[in-house]
């Protein structure tokens, strides 16, 4: 099979598209022909060295988590599949989905939503269960809290909208000029444009700001957070491991960071959400697999609205 592969951690250029062996399934495993999967900046970190302490130095490397594709072997012990479903879901750490086919383990896949290409149901996987268990499982979301978004039109950040807004909460986004009308689309009842306001000077407290870019500490964020309020990012820095830690003691503000784990159900209840029109995902841009290394390079700028999808892999 065709996949793109690292010999050692680095820049775009040590993204090689080369002839692999398609991977063995394990009984607990499909086999999936690939036919799309997306970027996350968790690939290029990885990719970079930057999570080496976890990814070892094993090589040559596949990344990528998320897949969208059709089965076409299933292992032993699998049920809930069998060949033919289109299925989307997450590859195992530290990836596999930048391939002509991936092993997808049975407890991290699900059908696809029916109304989604394989370019758009691959775009879902990470970020949106990322939002999900960062609002869910760590804030706790209720109806009519206000909640704030920063970030809101990231990756992450356009599914938090989305989804906050389908557990019917008073939803505030923070993005640039140019992404207002973007993430009015999306449902939030109010849109701040950080480059002209800073959300913190505001009198308004909120019940859970989501910093989804991890661009504002809880430092930052205390005066505009409710006495019981939850601060949420999706990095684990020093100042949200040191409050998260003393709120386990003391009452008052909680500070969490998200670490996203990949699971079946979470991916059912999205694709409930998909089908029923209440989620979509938006992609920004879409690569063929060989431009990889460019959609890494895109994906660093820190200029995308949505998702980036990798297409082609497997058709």
């Amino acid at each position: 099979m065709k996949a793109v592969i690292i010999r050692r951690y680095g820049a775009t250029d040590v993204l090689q598209y080369e002839e692999l062996e398609q991977p063995q399934i394990k009984p607990d495993e499909l086999l999936v022909r690939v036919h799309a999967s997306s970027v996350n900046p968790i690939d290029w970190k990885t990719r970079k060295g930057m999570l080496s302490f976890l990814t070892g130095n094993k090589f040559p490397m596949i990344l990528g988590f998320d897949v969208a594709g059709e089965v076409v072997a299933v292992g032993s012990q699998v049920t809930r599949f069998r060949v033919g479903d289109a299925i989307y879901g997450s590859t195992k750490f530290p990836g596999g989905a930048y391939a002509e086919f991936a092993a997808v383990p049975e407890n991290l896949a699900a059908l696809k939503p029916t109304n989604l290409s394989y370019e758009e149901a691959a775009t879902v996987p990470l970020a949106a269960m990322t939002a999900l268990q960062a609002l869910r499982d760590l804030g706790h979301i209720l109806p009519r809290q206000k909640v704030l978004i920063n970030g809101a039109a990231g990756g992450v950040g356009m599914f938090a909208v989305q989804i906050a807004k389908a557990f019917n909460a008073e939803v505030t986004g923070v993005c640039s000029t140019k992404n207002l009308e973007f993430v009015k689309s999306l449902g939030a009842d109010r849109v701040i444009d950080y480059t002209e306001q800073d959300f913190t000077a505001e009198m308004i407290q909120y019940d859970i700001i989501f910093d989804a870019v991890a661009k504002r500490s809880l430092a930052h964020c205390k005066k505009v957070l409710k006495p019981n309020g939850v601060y949420i990012s999706t990095l684990p820095t020093p100042d949200v491991l040191i409050q998260g830690f003393l709120s386990m003691f003391f009452p008052g503000q909680k500070a969490k960071f998200v670490m996203e784990k990949p699971n079946a159900q979470d991916l059912v209840y999205l694709k409930e959400l998909i089908e029923s029109g209440k989620v979509r995902t938006v992609i920004d841009r879409t690569y063929p697999l060989q431009e990889l290394a460019a959609a890494h390079a895109y994906s660093e700028s820190e200029r995308t609205v949505g998702k980036i999808a990798i297409s082609g892999s497997g058709v």
